[in-house]
């Protein structure tokens, strides 16, 4: 804890960031259950693939999009030789 203790502190000098760490423990904690109830993967491909696709639904649902239309999106594009779109931007509120 001493070596990342400007991480640790963080929260001090920057008032915008939260104290704790439990927003990214709950984002995390589906994954964890399904990685508990299926005996995880079986390749290093398939647990990149895994994060990858988790990374990107997690992404989309802080940003307000729906997840499946913006992979459907993608696969659609790559297949034809398309570069993906970008994640929209969404800016919080001013209330």
């Amino acid at each position: 804890m001493l070596r990342d203790w400007d991480a640790v502190v963080a929260f001090v000098s920057h008032p915008g960031l939260p104290p704790t760490n439990n927003e990214a423990e709950r984002a995390l904690r589906h994954a964890v259950i399904a990685r508990r109830i299926t005996y995880g993967t079986r390749t290093t491909e398939g647990s990149l693939a895994y994060c990858s696709v988790l990374s990107v639904i997690e992404t989309c649902r802080l940003r307000k999009i729906d997840p499946w239309s913006y992979i459907a999106t993608v696969i659609a594009q790559a297949r034809k030789g398309i570069f993906p779109p970008p994640f929209p931007i969404v800016f919080p509120s001013a209330t």
